[in-house]
């Protein structure tokens, strides 16, 4: 089988063989991605499944409608809607944009049809679930044993992965929301990160200076999930 030419930014699409790709191009319509643009809604069918090329995503868990606590991150690495590849429509999470971007979009029941039709494309994508699957245990070991310092070094390297620039516009208040903490400790931790040398702050952006230090702050709780991603996709 032929290999398609890296047509697309986004790595899951690069990587399909033009036999796979040419399935979906037909169907696959650009999209800019605003800020705050929900990518699908808990409990809701899916209406369709995105490729982001530039941006970054957040997969929240819900509670109630009030509790929100972010299990995963997705950027150009990845796509959304990974509940259709899984023969579901829907899934208890919120997925929506936390740095706005573009990417292209296919409607769900076309994405349907064309994992139906391609064994080896419907492989491709169950191995991003599976890389997915390992974030989110990985995210909650993160949430369970780290410090603040590195859960939050975790979540920047991360995003840093995902965006794929040295200059991230979050805010303190974002990353509160993404770590499940308070303001002041997100305050407090990145103030220290910048007295270290290894970020430079600016109002709503976080410029990263010195990666090697900030991995060696999320020690184990970084990396792992991203071996596996490499290990499955190359």
């Amino acid at each position: 089988m032929d290999v398609a030419r890296p047509l697309h930014r986004n790595r899951l699409l690069a990587s399909l063989p033009a036999d796979d790709i040419a399935l979906l191009e037909a169907e696959l319509e650009p999209v800019p991605l605003k800020l705050r643009a929900q990518l699908e809604i808990s409990d809701r069918p899916i209406e369709h499944v995105y490729f982001i090329e530039e941006g970054l995503a957040s997969t929240v868990a819900v509670q109630a409608h009030v509790k929100r606590v972010e299990i995963g991150v997705v950027g150009r690495e990845g796509m959304s809607g990974t509940a259709v590849v899984l023969a579901n429509d829907r899934s208890p999470h919120t997925t929506y944009m936390q740095v706005a971007g573009h990417g292209h979009r296919i409607a769900a029941n076309e994405f349907r049809k064309a994992i139906n039709a391609s064994r080896s494309l419907h492989d491709v994508m169950l191995k991003y679930v599976q890389a997915f699957m390992v974030q989110t245990a990985h995210g909650a070991m993160a949430n369970a044993c780290a410090t603040l310092d590195e859960r939050l070094a975790r979540w920047i390297l991360m995003a840093h992965d995902r965006v794929g620039h040295e200059t991230l516009p979050l805010t303190h208040e974002l990353l509160s929301l993404m770590l499940g903490v308070r303001r002041p400790g997100v305050t407090e931790a990145l103030d220290s990160f910048e007295n270290r040398g290894l970020l430079a702050l600016g109002r709503g952006k976080i410029v990263i200076v010195d990666r090697k230090g900030i991995e060696q702050i999320g020690g184990h709780y970084y990396g792992v999930a991203e071996a596996e991603y490499r290990r499955l996709f190359g």
